[in-house]
């Protein structure tokens, strides 16, 4: 068997000559290919407002500014998930508090939200691991309850619904990834849905310098105010050119990865050695991820047959050096997501791999044995 990659974008002969079209027109900015793309993300998400940025770390960030986080304020994020998830928060100067998550979906809950409640807390964020939904609504209609700022890192989560509903449109804000490894790619960048006019008029601004008024609002030349401190978070045309073809292909995109998960889970079933979350038609696969005891001896197998593969993620954020010196955090109070950065395996899966590669990888993965 040839070497199976972790993952391979879906880029398509269109795909290349869209984004050649823009490279040849002279204009490769933010433009009217940006308005296009947030206007096919709207109707995607089914959101009122959609905005792109640089990135989905970026999104975050002004989502947070948007939000008025400041010094004094605590935020709940989950303990494992990227570090840009945290970092939001702390950019604005509030306090990233960690709560543990479940294990092995990797999501926080409404009841280990609830043990993180303090006079202080301001806001949530919660982190739809691998494209697998956390009990968002739940988690929703307590925030609302308790007027605490729902914010949602859906980086892994274009496509993940929860009864009915697309992911990011429960709280104040969803922020998405069009990372390579995503379900739609521009390379790099990011997208922010919400359904609150206020909060869209004032990203809107947070992401271009402050400035009240983009390129194509402008009657004449230098025809703008800057309203507030502001940042340039933008995505280019050429970008967001590749964002609007690329959804041509995201319905297929997504079908071809729940299959693939499938055909993993079927592969894998009578194993009682390999865990794994439970399908589930509302989860996108960002990643399909197992869960082994032996785990870094395995990697190190799968990396020798060519089978190429990942982590998401390892250490917990309290045991990142920046976060255990800051807060002096007791480390025995995130013990599942300590077993799921140890654990967690994520295998390919995109629309090129083969069947016969889904197997070959399920069938060396079965075939290991502890030396």
């Amino acid at each position: 068997m040839k070497e199976i990659k972790f993952s391979i974008p879906n880029i398509t002969n269109k795909d290349i000559k869209t984004v050649g079209k823009i490279l040849k027109s002279g204009w490769l900015t933010h433009g009217k290919y940006t308005s296009s793309f947030e206007k096919n993300l709207k109707e995607l998400t089914k959101s009122k407002y959609a905005i792109t940025v640089s990135s989905c770390t970026a999104g975050l960030h002004i989502s947070c500014l948007a939000s008025n986080f400041k010094k004094g304020d605590e935020v709940i994020v989950p303990a494992q998930t990227h570090t840009a998830t945290a970092h939001a928060i702390e950019y604005t100067g509030a306090k990233a508090v960690f709560t543990d998550v479940e294990f092995p979906s990797g999501n926080i809950n409404l009841k280990l939200i609830k043990k993180k409640i303090t006079k202080k807390t301001k806001g949530v964020i919660v982190v739809h691991m691998a494209g697998y939904p956390c009990e968002i609504d739940k988690i929703s209609n307590y925030c609302k309850k308790k007027k605490i700022i729902l914010i949602e890192d859906c980086a892994h989560a274009m496509g993940t619904v929860k009864r009915g509903k697309h992911a990011g449109n429960f709280g104040v804000s969803g922020n998405f990834s069009f990372y390579p490894t995503k379900q739609i790619t521009t390379g790099e960048g990011g997208a922010i849905i919400t359904n609150s006019k206020k909060f869209y008029n004032k990203i809107k601004i947070l992401k271009a310098f402050g400035i009240d008024k983009d390129i194509n609002n402008r009657k004449k030349q230098g025809d703008y105010d800057v309203k507030m401190l502001g940042l340039n978070y933008r995505m280019t045309d050429f970008q967001a050119a590749l964002g609007n073809s690329q959804i041509l292909t995201y319905r297929m995109n997504l079908k071809r990865r729940k299959e693939i998960a499938k055909r993993y889970i079927k592969n894998f079933t009578k194993s009682k050695r390999i865990f794994y979350t439970q399908y589930s038609p509302d989860c996108s696969y960002f990643v399909f991820q197992i869960f082994c005891q032996s785990r870094d001896s395995i990697l190190k197998y799968l990396k020798e047959k060519r089978i190429g593969v990942s982590v998401h993620y390892t250490n917990p954020l309290p045991k990142m050096t920046y976060y255990k010196k800051k807060y002096k955090l007791n480390l025995k109070k995130y013990p599942n997501a300590e077993k799921y950065g140890n654990m967690n395996i994520s295998l390919p899966i995109y629309p090129k791999l083969k069947n016969k590669e889904v197997d070959y990888i399920c069938k060396t993965i079965l075939n290991y044995k502890d030396k």
